[in-house]
C-alpha cells in the first residue's frame, strides 16, 4: 500500500514538475502570459502538433527543444505506470483498502479477531454468516492480500501493541478474540485490550493443558477462556449419549445444508420493560423463537418462559432463529 502511494505520489509530482517548468519557463524567455505558456506546453508535452501560440525566438525553440526531449521520457513513464496499475490489478487494490480503512474508521459495535488462525478464521466464518462486523488482524503483509480478497476487513501489526488496536477502532469494539498459537501472546493481547477499553469482552484461546494457565489468562483480563480439550470432552461425550442434539447444534453452527439457524442474545431494553414477553413473541409467524429468558441481575435463566412472563429492561431473550428473524426482533426491540 505504501509503495503504491509513493508511486502515485512520485508520477504526480513528475507530471507536476513539467508543467511547471514549461510554463514558468515560456513566461520568462518568451514574456508570454500564464494562459499562452500552459496552453504551449500542453501542446507540447501532449506532442499533439497544433503549432506555436506566438512566434518563438531562438531561446525559446532552444528551451522547447528540452522541454519535448524531457517530457517524452517522463510522459512515457508516466503512462507505464498508471498501465502498469491498472494492468496488474494494483490501482483497484487501493482503492479497496481505502474503502476498507473507512470502513474501519467509522466501525462501532464491532469485533477484533487477532490471528489468522485455524481458530481465528472459524470466528471469522462465524461473525460473516450471521452479519457482525469485524477486523482480522494479522502479522504479514501477505496475509492482508489474502484475506482482503475475501471481503474480510484486515489490518497488519502486532495484536499486542496499542497502536494496531487503535488502528482498529478497538476503543468503539465490543469484543476481541484472542486466537494466537501462543498463551502468552494472548496474555499480552488482553492486557492490551483491557487497558484501552475496560469495557471489552475478551475471549482467549488457551493452548496449554496447564489448568494454572487458565488462572493466568483470566488475571491478564481476559472474560472468558476456552480450552480445546476441555470443549473436545464435552463435545465427544455428547455425541455419545446425546447424538441427535449434538448433531443438530453442529448443522446448526455449520449451515452446510443451507440451513442458518443460530441461538442469539436479544437484550430486552427499555422499550420492553413492564410488558409481556408474548407481545414479543412470534414464533408462529415465523419470527425468532423465545428459548429462554435471562435476568442478569442474578444471573438466572427461565426455560420456555410462559407468554404473560414480565420483562424488565435488564433481561436478555435467549431465541433461536435465521439472522434475518433475529435481527426483525432486535429492530423491534431498539
Amino acid at each position: 500500500m505504501k509503495d503504491i502511494k509513493n508511486r502515485l505520489f512520485f508520477t504526480l509530482t513528475v507530471l507536476l514538475a513539467l508543467f511547471t517548468t514549461g510554463v514558468a519557463g515560456y513566461m520568462v524567455i518568451e514574456g508570454w502570459n500564464f494562459f499562452d505558456s500552459l496552453y504551449m506546453t500542453v501542446i507540447t508535452l501532449a506532442t499533439v502538433g497544433y503549432g506555436e501560440t506566438n512566434p518563438l525566438t531562438y531561446p525559446g525553440r532552444v528551451f522547447t527543444v528540452f522541454l519535448i526531449l524531457g517530457g517524452i521520457g517522463a510522459m512515457t513513464y508516466i503512462f507505464s505506470s498508471i498501465t502498469a496499475l491498472l494492468i496488474e490489478g494494483e490501482l483497484k487494490d487501493v482503492f479497496r483498502r481505502i474503502k476498507m480503512e473507512h470502513k474501519i474508521e467509522h466501525m462501532k459495535d464491532h469485533y477484533l479477531v487477532c490471528g489468522a488462525t485455524h481458530t481465528g478464521l472459524s470466528v471469522c466464518e462465524e461473525l460473516t454468516k450471521t452479519r457482525r462486523d469485524f477486523i482480522l488482524i494479522v502479522l504479514k503483509e501477505e496475509e492482508l492480500k489474502k484475506y482482503l480478497e475475501t471481503g474480510y476487513c484486515v489490518v497488519t501489526g502486532d495484536a499486542s501493541v496499542d497502536e494496531t488496536l487503535l488502528k482498529c477502532n478497538i476503543k468503539s469494539a465490543r469484543g476481541v478474540f484472542c486466537t494466537l498459537k501462543n498463551d502468552k501472546d494472548n496474555a499480552f493481547i488482553a492486557i492490551s485490550a483491557r487497558g484501552l477499553n475496560p469495557a471489552l469482552r475478551i475471549i482467549t484461546l488457551q493452548r496449554e493443558s496447564e489448568p494454572a494457565m487458565r488462572e493466568k489468562l483470566l488475571r491478564s483480563g481476559a472474560d472468558i477462556v476456552i480450552s480445546p480439550f476441555h470443549i473436545g470432552g464435552l463435545r465427544m461425550a455428547s455425541e455419545m449419549i446425546r447424538p441427535s442434539t449434538a448433531q443438530f447444534l453442529d448443522r446448526m453452527m455449520r449451515g452446510s445444508t443451507g440451513e442458518n439457524y443460530r441461538f442469539e442474545d436479544v437484550p430486552a431494553g427499555e422499550k420492553a420493560a413492564g410488558g409481556k414477553l408474548g407481545k414479543w413473541m412470534r414464533a408462529a409467524s415465523g419470527g425468532a423463537l423465545v428459548v429462554a429468558l435471562k435476568n442478569t441481575i442474578n444471573d438466572s435463566y427461565q426455560i420456555n418462559p410462559p407468554h404473560d412472563a414480565e420483562l424488565t429492561k435488564d433481561d436478555v431473550f435467549v431465541v433461536l432463529g435465521t439472522p434475518e428473524q433475529v435481527a426483525e426482533l432486535r429492530g423491534r426491540l431498539s
